[in-house]
């Protein structure tokens, strides 16, 4: 018996648990081999796009790792539907803690996907990038590599 696809808004409904679980591999799963993600908010220290599931399970992984940020909650979740059934739209805010002494965190974003038969073939992640870092203590290393790059750009 075959399963129905999952719909664009459940794969959303599961990228924010797999966000809020800090799981690359349930993120990279919800992705077509031959996904592409773009963070067009282009950002020093943060690359500009993911080409593949596995290129997302890399990032995310490493991320995620290596970030003192724990996310506990994932909500006020608004999803516009577009008129392309395989389009959602996502807007949503994270709160947490920065570990490790637990100062409060926010981060928002907005998502863009496309889903195809179940998977995100396009992803378009507009994230606060800015806030996350700055919350983090380190807004100082992305003005550092954007002056670096103006500089040697």
């Amino acid at each position: 018996m075959n399963e129905m696809p999952l719909t664009p808004r459940e794969v959303l409904a599961r990228y924010h648990r797999a966000m809020a679980g800090r799981s690359a591999d349930d993120l990279a799963d919800l992705y077509a081999a031959d996904a592409l993600h773009t963070f067009p908010f282009r950002t020093p220290l943060f690359p500009a796009r993911l080409e593949g599931r596995e290129a997302v399970r890399a990032l995310y992984r490493a991320a995620w790792g290596a970030t003192p940020v724990r996310i506990a909650e994932i909500h006020d979740v608004v999803v516009h539907e577009a008129a392309d059934p395989e389009v959602v739209i996502g807007e949503w805010e994270g709160t947490g803690t920065i570990e490790p002494d637990g100062r409060p965190f926010r981060a928002t974003g907005l998502l863009t996907l496309r889903v195809r038969n179940g998977e995100i073939v396009d992803a378009r992640d507009y994230m606060d990038v800015f806030g996350t870092y700055n919350a983090m203590g380190r807004l100082k290393d992305v003005v550092a590599a954007a002056e670096s790059a103006t500089a040697t750009g």
